[in-house]
Parts: C-alpha cells; structure tokens; sequence
C-alpha cells in the first residue's frame, strides 16, 4: 500500500501539470495529455483500493473481473493517449513559433 500511494504523488502531478496545459491551449495534445495522466490516477487508485479491499464485488486483483477490466484499459489508455498527447502538443508548439528573420 505505501508503494501505491507514493505512486499517487507523481500520477497526481501529472494530472495537475496536464490539467494547467490543458486549460491554458485548448487543443488535442493537451486534452490527450489530460485523459491519459486521468487514467493513470485511475490505475493507481485501483491498486489502492484493491490493496484496502474496497468495494470487494469490483473483483480487484481477480483476472476476468470489472475491476481488472478497469485496471487494464486505464492502464492501455494511459500509455497511448499521454505520449501521443506530448508528442501532438510538441508538433504544434514548433509549428506555432515564429519564423527567423531571412538575411536580406
């Protein structure tokens, strides 16, 4: 249990991170950024709360349950939508910088 919540620290400073990106560029990569940091919270808090044995008929922890369901696709989403994300908001920013003076 303390190895889940010391993951909730940095999971939490994702979300966070990705919400200020999110709400300061409305665009795609910050919202992919955002669901994907979303859904790695939500696997940390499944671990968690399978650790406390909560809400026992989620099934946490029993392969084939709603609970590993949960966990799994979380767990999918995060790795896909957050570096996609990073890397859409990267593309985006570099394209929005301004062009270098040409010599003349």
């Amino acid at each position: 249990m303390t190895r889940t919540l010391i993951a909730l620290v940095p999971a939490g400073m994702l979300l966070v991170g990705s919400l200020v990106r999110f709400a300061r560029r409305k665009t795609v990569g910050p919202l992919l950024q955002l669901v994907g940091a979303g859904c790695l919270v939500l696997v940390v808090l499944t671990h968690l709360l399978e650790s406390l044995q909560w809400i026992i008929s989620m099934g946490w922890g029993v392969e084939r349950s709603v609970g590993h369901y949960i966990d799994w696709w979380s767990a999918a989403l995060a790795l896909t939508s957050f570096p996609l994300g990073y890397l859409l908001d990267a593309l985006g920013e570099r394209r929005l910088e301004p062009k270098e003076a040409q010599p003349g």
